[in-house]
């Protein structure tokens, strides 16, 4: 059995070996949350951008600021489980379908970017079929992978940063 910590620092106090923390001992303070200030300017995308990403799978990023991020999304194989931190992704389907699996528990979860991380699989999650005109939100914290695409499945997405 694991010794208690307060019996520790219980026994260190009656004996006379306890210290007074320093501020070098202290964790740093965190600055507070300051949201920056949402984007004013108006973007449009033209539709030959939109079509090559579709096509090519290339040049899918096309808005990316303190707020929220639009992609194109193409998939022709099942992917990696995501799980964001800090971004609610919203799904648009544009074209074909695929196995959504959502929710559960991430297998071998590994961080691969501040608020990113990626995993093997997902157990205990909630399998769905996304097809053209779907719309799925999948907020922050929540485990997410395709398990299967039939064809070409295209989709938009909007992340929104928490």
């Amino acid at each position: 059995m694991k010794p208690s910590p307060y019996l520790a620092l219980f026994t260190c106090a009656v004996l006379g070996f306890a210290r007074v923390a320093s501020a070098a001992d202290a964790p740093a303070p965190k600055a507070p949350y300051v949201p920056k200030e949402p984007p004013t300017e108006v973007i449009q995308f033209d539709h030959t951008r939109v079509d090559t990403a579709f096509q090519t799978g290339v040049g899918g990023n096309f808005n990316s600021n303190t707020h929220y991020k639009v992609v194109a999304g193409r998939r022709v194989a099942p992917g990696f489980v995501e799980v964001h931190t800090r971004d609610t992704d919203v799904f648009y389907i544009v074209g074909g379908s695929a196995t959504f699996v959502t929710g559960g528990t991430a297998v071998d979860p590994k961080e691969v970017s501040p608020n990113e991380i990626h995993a093997t699989s997902i157990t205990g999650g909630t399998e769905r079929h996304l097809a053209k005109g779907d719309v799925i939100i999948i907020p922050h914290g929540i485990p997410h992978q395709f398990t299967k695409v039939d064809g070409t499945f295209l989709y938009f997405v909007v992340k929104v940063t928490e």
